[in-house]
């Protein structure tokens, strides 16, 4: 082909000078020249339409108007993907015809472009044409409607496929976007875990150059017991921590114990009462008391850390089953879950992020009961995202409030709050900060997968779909939101009496 040339030529064909070449389609093959000639009397003309190797037949967003036959060659359609790679759709070769599914479906522009992948040559039919043969003729009708059917068979397989790779891509991104806290607190957990065991050798070193009495080697053995019970207190609300801790380092203060307001609050996290340290304060003197306090709150921290970093594993291991779940169906065992436990674990686990802004948490636990019926760790995500968005809108030294508590009444909302006595049907978890707030027009988008009003690169758009599908699909709860400058609040509202979680096909 010479430079310059024409790559498709179009002529206006009397439809009897193409008889012969029509009856070697399949579509013509089994209908004579007078049924179609007489179906098409008055609009006898088509186009002969010769296309050279590469040229472009159809357009994406072109008019859908033609009805097309392959006399010879071979043509291609293909779908141009966001990223601009094509995906080929089908093709269409000598006897063969296409277009009929847009003019059954009345679409009127073109999703695909469609080129000559050989020289080739066509006939296009009008859409008037086009539905003239199909009233007159019945072999052709039956092979086009045939066409039709197999077509909308393969698209559908290729979109079913093409719909389980965008549920893989989903999965992948919101499973490292899920990772990314619990990995990040265990590895920071690690290191802190670290200091603390050089911090804890110098104060063993320290100590033992001192004898113990069997009453003091008694009294520490069983504080090392309690230190090692367990990795957490049960959770209290705000004002009854803060209560307990300036009561536990006032009365550390009182008995000379150095670092004392930071012992305290380290102490209380893990659950000790006062009266558990008295026998150290009885059985050593003020220098030593001291020395075995904060060996004692060097303990207690790498309990802490090693509960952190066992925590944020177990988080990634049920990621990982979630995952196996998602594509093989796997169970759970179900347990009952203390929404509290859960909440408190999910502040722990964020407690680095809280601390480099240096934002407090206030917390009011009302919810009675604040056990809900579950399986997974399903709610764990729903707080580490709410949490940690919560977070990353809260300005320096901004604070955080968290409440929960029970209501009546048959739809979630803002009914009546149960009453002693009665038998609440949801428990809610408010989770609320005082960043700028959510623009109105963003607001209804905010649930959109891949929507967010982050820098590019600092956010998925996933993190509040995952929270949206958790609480909705699996829980047959609700979530809504409130936003105005300076105060925006999340509140999930979960079933009570379920007996767990509704089974969905993702």
């Amino acid at each position: 082909m010479s430079q310059g040339e024409p790559l498709i030529e179009i002529e206006s064909t009397p439809l009897p000078e193409l008889a012969e070449a029509l009856g070697r389609t399949s579509p013509f093959a089994a209908t004579s020249p007078a049924t179609y000639i007489e179906a098409l009397r008055g609009d006898e003309r088509v186009d002969r339409v010769v296309a050279r190797a590469g040229a472009v037949l159809v357009s994406p967003g072109q008019s859908l108007r033609y009805y097309w036959l392959v006399l010879d060659g071979e043509v291609r359609a293909e779908r141009i993907e966001p990223d601009g790679a094509r995906t080929t759709v089908g093709y269409a070769r000598s006897g063969e015809g296409f277009g009929e599914t847009p003019l059954l479906t009345s679409k009127t522009h073109s999703p695909i472009v469609i080129l000559a992948v050989t020289d080739s040559t066509l006939i296009r039919f009008q859409e008037s044409q086009f539905w003239a043969l199909l009233a007159c003729c019945p072999a052709v009708r039956a092979v086009v409607l045939a066409n039709s059917s197999q077509r909308q068979q393969a698209y559908q397989v290729e979109e079913l496929h093409r719909q389980k790779l965008v549920s893989l891509g989903t999965l992948a991104a919101g499973l490292m976007h899920e990772l990314n806290n619990p990995g990040s607190a265990a590895r920071r957990a690690a290191s802190q875990l670290r200091e603390n065991l050089m911090r804890l050798q110098e104060l063993s070193l320290r100590s033992s150059s001192k004898p113990k009495t069997q009453l003091q080697l008694d009294c520490m053995h069983s504080l090392l017991q309690t230190a090692v019970r367990g990795c957490h207190a049960p959770a209290l609300s705000s004002l009854e921590q803060a209560d307990a801790e300036e009561a536990m380092s006032e009365w550390l203060q009182a008995a000379g114990v150095e670092n004392a307001f930071t012992i305290g609050p380290a102490l209380v996290a893990i659950g000790f009462k006062q009266q558990e340290l008295a026998c150290a304060k009885d059985a050593f003197e003020a220098g030593g008391f001291s020395d075995a306090l904060n060996w004692l709150e060097a303990l207690v921290s790498s309990v802490s850390k090693v509960c952190a970093i066992e925590e944020s594993i177990a988080r990634i291991s049920d990621l990982v089953m979630a995952v196996k779940k998602f594509a093989y169906d796997d169970r759970s065992a179900d347990r009952d879950l203390d929404v509290h436990d859960s909440l408190q674990s999910t502040l722990t686990i964020l407690g680095h992020k809280l601390r480099m802004k240096n934002i407090s948490v206030e917390k009011c636990f009302a919810a009675s009961p604040s056990i809900i019926h579950t399986r997974g760790s399903a709610l764990s995500q729903v707080w580490t995202n709410l949490i940690d968005n919560a977070v990353d809108a809260s300005p320096q030294n901004a604070q955080i409030e968290i409440a929960t508590w029970t209501e009546n009444g048959t739809e979630p909302g803002p009914g009546s709050v149960s009453a002693a006595g009665t038998s609440p049907q949801w428990l809610a978890v408010s989770i609320a900060d005082h960043g700028p707030g959510i623009a109105p027009d963003v607001l209804p988008r905010i649930f959109e997968a891949f929507f967010t009003t982050k820098p590019q690169g600092a956010g998925t758009g996933l993190g509040l779909e995952i929270v949206h599908r958790i609480v909705t699909e699996k829980y047959g709860g609700t979530i809504a939101v409130e936003s105005e400058p300076g105060n925006t609040r999340f509140i999930v509202r979960l079933p009570v009496n379920r007996s767990g979680p509704i089974e969905t096909s993702d």
